[in-house]
């Protein structure tokens, strides 16, 4: 490993970290080893990738020192957080200032951030388009991480901040799959009108972010989106039509409607859809499926990821 540059993985046993790091270890010539880090260790994701090859390290994004510990020595980090564990944005924004510290007093030489747009500067605060939530975010899971920027820019850190999308596998994990109406169809359901959305294999971020850390110079100081495809609700619908070999329909709902939905994080989401409705021109804009497919030449289209995955989409 000594010979290699090593990257620190922030939430390497996760979805994005997890996929950079089984990038680099599946290319043993590309110059690159990776530093998993992990609260548990002994885990078994944390075990297996050791046994892939990493070097698995225990960190707490809650613990500056164990951080900077992790970090010491490395090339670059890749720094994610996860809002879905915790539901809190202040808890959000302070481990990034903590990963960003750690980057800034080791002296690293290229970090990515994981983050999205801090929708407040499309949609101020006292604009009543949509609820304010926790009284000072719109989206808080968007707003969190690109309020969080500021730590990594204003570090003067070597950063590439990453903008990721909507996961394909949201349709497995996130309750979003197909639901059987009271008359027997199959619908998906979005309040984002007729408008794309950007969406992406979680795995591919961390290709996508692995393509990054290869270029070197290139990427760094930018803002870099990712995307497989921007795909409407429709052409959604009609790719799980496909692979489901039955028909799937595509339902437009009203954001307010999704927002009461009920389940935990109903009114983030509702917000979040509502955001990528009415600024999708932008949202797409910023993220470029040549350039991802630059990145990650094996990225994967709907089509092709439901190929491989439609076996595990639950249908409610």
């Amino acid at each position: 490993m000594q010979h290699k540059r090593i990257v620190a993985v922030v939430g390497a046993t996760g979805a994005q970290g997890g996929g950079l790091a089984r990038a680099i270890l599946n290319d043993p010539e590309g110059g690159f080893a990776v530093r998993a880090l992990t609260r548990k260790p002994s885990s078994p994701k944390a075990q297996e990738l050791a046994q892939l090859g990493a070097e698995v390290v225990q960190a707490d994004l809650d613990d500056p020192a164990s951080l900077r510990r992790a970090f010491d020595g490395a090339y670059g980090a890749f720094c994610v957080t996860n809002f879905w564990e915790h539901f809190s944005p202040q808890r959000e924004t302070a481990q990034a200032a903590n990963m960003a510290a750690a980057a800034k007093s080791v002296g690293l030489h290229h970090v990515i951030w994981s983050t999205l747009e801090d929708t407040r500067r499309w949609i101020p605060l006292e604009d009543n388009r949509m609820p304010t939530l926790m009284g000072k975010y719109k989206v808080p899971h968007f707003d969190a991480k690109g309020e969080a920027d500021r730590f990594f820019l204003e570090a003067g850190l070597p950063v590439t901040l990453l903008l990721t999308s909507f996961y394909f596998e949201n349709f497995i994990y996130f309750g979003m799959g197909p639901r059987r109406t009271p008359n027997g169809k199959l619908v998906i359901a979005f309040p984002m009108g007729s408008e794309k959305l950007p969406g992406i294999a979680v795995e591919d971020i961390g290709k996508c972010a692995y393509g990054i850390f290869r270029s070197g110079a290139e990427f760094k100081g930018k803002t870099v989106g990712v995307a497989a495809e921007h795909l409407s609700g429709a052409e959604m619908a009609a790719a799980l039509s496909r692979a489901l070999g039955t028909e799937v329909v595509y339902e437009a709902l009203e954001p307010e409607a999704y927002r009461n939905l009920g389940f935990p994080g109903a009114q983030d989401l509702g917000n979040m859809f509502q955001f990528n409705w009415e600024f999708a021109e932008d949202f797409c804009k910023a993220r470029s499926i040549e350039l991802s497919r630059r990145l990650n030449p094996s990225l994967q289209t709907f089509d092709a990821w439901l190929e491989l995955n439609k076996s595990r989409i639950p249908i409610a």
